[in-house]
């Protein structure tokens, strides 16, 4: 009889470790998925960044003829242009990106104190061009930035938070949203 009462606590101890492990693996598991999501919306929006990058240089060089004294934000957008090209992770591209916006940013308030250069036709071409990918990337970014949200809430939380620590998940960076648009 003691034999048996045996067997059956180890029958329970196998079925209560059997369930803490699926347990410890479904939480990895989820960890993983949030992770991959971010690099799978971050695809979606890449391929758009990608075009508006390759819109940049035309809209430089169009914008050089007029602004000789402008030269630093010209520079800037070139520069972060080529750092997003050879940029290898999500984190590097999403960084970039951030500054990217900012520095477009200024470039359309300095295109504002040329009066001819906004009338001209290949500017304003290549304006709307790289005003419609922004709209594109726009949507996805609202898309990204929720992907991103629940896997830093998820790496944040308690029991995942310990998973995060050693895979030495990070906290990820939002997409921001462009100075002029914010309330």
């Amino acid at each position: 009889m003691y034999s048996g009462i045996k067997i059956i606590l180890y029958l329970i101890l196998a079925f209560l470790a059997a369930g803490f492990t699926g347990w410890l693996i479904s939480i990895f598991n989820s960890l993983v998925q949030v992770k991959n999501n971010i690099n799978k919306a971050w695809k979606n929006i890449d391929v758009l960044l990608l075009q508006r990058n390759e819109e940049l240089p035309k809209l430089v060089d169009i914008v050089k003829t007029y602004m000789q004294y402008e030269q630093d934000v010209l520079q800037s957008i070139t520069t972060l242009r080529s750092g997003y090209q050879n940029a290898k992770s999500v984190l590097a591209k999403t960084n970039i990106e951030n500054r990217m916006r900012e520095r477009m940013g200024r470039l359309a308030a300095v295109a504002e104190r040329y009066p001819d250069l906004k009338a001209d036709e290949l500017y304003q071409r290549a304006m709307e061009r790289v005003s419609a990918l922004e709209a594109s990337i726009a949507d996805r970014r609202v898309f990204f930035n929720d992907t991103v949200n629940i896997y830093n809430l998820r790496s944040e939380q308690f029991p995942q938070l310990i998973f995060a620590w050693i895979m030495r998940y990070k906290p990820h960076p939002y997409l921001k949203l462009p100075q002029e648009k914010r309330p």
